[in-house]
């Protein structure tokens, strides 16, 4: 039987996301539990389990967590890590199928396993079973990490955005694949995104607008040969901040900093923007 550890990086918790840690703790064999949460302690609130190994950071972004849990995971023998947020759900069962196939499909050119998630993305799910998409959400995800550490980790100086992107482009680049398992469903909360005449409004904060535009730019500058298009993709926001001008509320804020994103990229600036519109960030 194929042993899994299992990671999931905590925010600011609640309740549910406590819950949500519950149904897939039996079927893992570890569970790492990445606190980023600036000056509060979450441990006394996890399930008492020896499985659940408990450590505490000053938000040092997803990406450092990311590869604090997988570097953890090869330290103690593990060969697959399943990578989650607090706001997914994934029950055991979908744990045990992802599991099983690892298991018995040849996995030598695969960097990643996952189920489809299910969001509020009006997205059609495709027929195919399996299928192998561009880019999938971190979470959710069976990580190789005989492959992660060939490919040298996440980038951490992203920060929080754009480093599911870039590890599938570059897994791309190398000759891998994201395997992804369409009967086996999980689901993602993705915040408060709406739709307005059938157009999507993600709703992203200010902060967020800064990382995306920034780290996206420095993906398109070092794969626009990988995929040019889906690179253009990224990079071609003016619709989007159209929709932010029109539907979403903090305007001003969103859109300095879009701006403030794109800044920075053109001198060359990476890692967490440690103040935003004068204020410390967490």
């Amino acid at each position: 039987m194929l042993k899994i550890v299992a990671m999931v990086t905590l925010f600011h918790p609640n309740s549910s996301h406590y819950e949500n840690i519950m149904a897939y703790l039996d079927e893992v064999d570890k569970l790492y539990v990445i606190d980023n949460t600036p000056n509060e302690n979450h441990e006394n609130l996890l399930p008492k389990s020896k499985k659940v190994e408990y450590y505490s950071f000053f938000n040092i972004g997803v990406a450092a967590a990311l590869n604090f849990g997988a570097k953890k995971a090869v330290e103690d023998g593990y060969d697959w890590l399943l990578t989650l947020d607090q706001d997914t759900h994934i029950s055991s069962s979908i744990v045990k199928q992802m599991k099983e196939v690892i298991e018995k499909e040849n996995m030598h050119k695969i960097g990643i396993v996952t189920p489809w998630h299910q969001t509020k993305l009006k997205v059609e799910k495709p027929k195919e079973k399996v299928d192998y998409p561009q880019d999938v959400m971190t979470s959710g995800n069976m990580l190789n990490l005989k492959i992660w550490q060939k490919l040298g980790g996440f980038r951490k100086d992203f920060f929080i955005d754009g480093i599911d992107i870039e590890y599938g482009l570059r897994l791309k680049k190398n000759g891998y694949k994201i395997m992804r398992l369409n009967e086996l469903e999980i689901e993602h909360d993705l915040g408060d995104i709406f739709y307005v005449h059938g157009k999507l409004c993600t709703n992203h904060s200010g902060l967020r607008r800064y990382y995306m535009n920034r780290n996206y730019h420095y993906i398109y500058d070092r794969y626009k040969d990988t995929d040019k298009e889906f690179c253009k993709f990224l990079i071609s926001n003016y619709k989007t901040m159209l929709k932010v001008i029109l539907f979403e509320k903090k305007k001003f804020e969103k859109v300095y900093g879009f701006l403030l994103g794109y800044i920075h990229y053109k001198r060359g600036i990476k890692g967490k923007l440690l103040k935003f519109r004068g204020k410390q960030c967490e």
